[in-house]
């Protein structure tokens, strides 16, 4: 079985988009799939250690949601699968690869490791390596964000929060629960379920009574809406009009996105599980080539153009494995360093 769900039809043709945002649309998502091929590579080399989960084949929905965002303003919560959504959050490519080597350069100075990104700067609000584990944390960023604007009478707070998460974490507690509560408070915030089709090993079809994850949004009275999540210009779209609601008052949006990683649950993983049948289905959707045919088709990109921004992502991801390579190791002396937060 390849896949039961007919994706959603989107009409690219009705796009209005243009040059500009075109290529950074598309800087964004080849950043990403070639930050996520080095980190193989340096993992299969004995540089990275641990579980190494990569984001290969979902890339249009780290960038069609959060580059709909106010960088630096927003919120990002992120999952154990977070290398991709900390780039698009402006993380730089050197600290994210820093902290893949463990290093006290890394955006969580060493600490944290592949599943647990986080930068203060840019409101990346963590990768959790828990499933759903997320799904609260970003909950109460945007009850802060609510909070500070209606109570606190503070106008320039009306960030809205974007929670990732798989299609795993939507069969636990706190998926309902924070659904119930940012429903009932009307929170500023987008839940988006990154429908890969397998929790680890478990397909998502024989885990669920109901396979329609956005169709969930309708028992608490919330918007709640599926999208082609191999395509950037759909999920853009869903997600720039999810976020006017959300920054308008409006409440939260359930964002189905399904999608599929093109590689194993971690480098660890063998990838058995799933059949040659439908990841070769699923190949033929690559959202970077989709972009990439639609920005010539339109007239919008030309291919040396496409491939002046690959060479520039490449020198980018080279001399972040170098920065990564040559920095140095958390002094041991500060062991206990950052448990609690500090100064600026």
């Amino acid at each position: 079985m390849v896949q039961e769900r007919t994706l959603p039809v989107f009409q690219t043709s009705q796009v209005q988009i243009s040059k500009e945002e075109g290529l950074r649309l598309y800087e964004d998502m080849t950043l990403g799939r070639f930050f996520e091929d080095k980190c193989a590579e340096m993992y299969y080399r004995g540089k990275m250690f641990g579980f190494v989960h990569l984001y290969n084949g979902q890339e249009a929905v780290s960038t069609g949601v959060i580059k709909s965002l106010r960088q630096d303003e927003d919120y990002v919560s992120s999952t154990y699968r977070d290398h991709v959504h900390a780039l698009s959050a402006g993380v730089p490519a050197r600290e994210v690869m820093a902290e893949l080597f463990g290093k006290a350069t890394g955006c969580s100075k060493g600490r944290g490791g592949s599943m647990h990104m986080f930068s203060g700067k840019h409101h990346l609000l963590g990768g959790y390596a828990f499933v759903a584990e997320g799904i609260p944390v970003a909950t109460g960023a945007a009850f802060q964000s609510k909070y500070r604007r209606e109570a606190l009478g503070d106008a320039n707070a009306d960030q809205v929060t974007a929670c990732f998460f798989g299609d795993g974490a939507a069969n636990n507690g706190q998926f309902f629960e924070c659904l119930n509560m940012a429903a009932l408070w009307k929170l500023p915030i987008l839940y988006v379920v990154e429908n890969n089709k397998w929790a680890i090993g478990m397909a998502h079809d024989r885990a669920t009574s109901v396979p329609e994850i956005y169709k969930k949004a309708a028992a608490f009275g919330m918007a709640g809406v599926e999208v082609d999540g191999m395509d950037v210009l759909a999920v853009r779209q869903v997600a720039q009009e999810a976020i006017a609601r959300a920054r308008a008052g409006e409440g939260p949006t359930v964002i189905e996105a399904l999608t599929y990683r093109f590689r194993g649950h971690s480098l660890a993983d063998p990838d058995e599980l799933r059949s040659k049948e439908e990841k070769e289905f699923w190949f033929t959707r690559d959202p970077i080539k989709k972009l990439a045919a639609y920005l010539i088709e339109q007239s919008l990109a030309s291919g040396d153009e496409l491939k002046a921004i690959e060479q520039k992502i490449q020198a980018e991801i080279d001399d972040a494995v170098k920065f990564a390579e040559e920095s140095p190791e958390p002094d041991p002396s500060e062991l206990y360093r950052f448990i609690f937060a500090e100064d600026e």
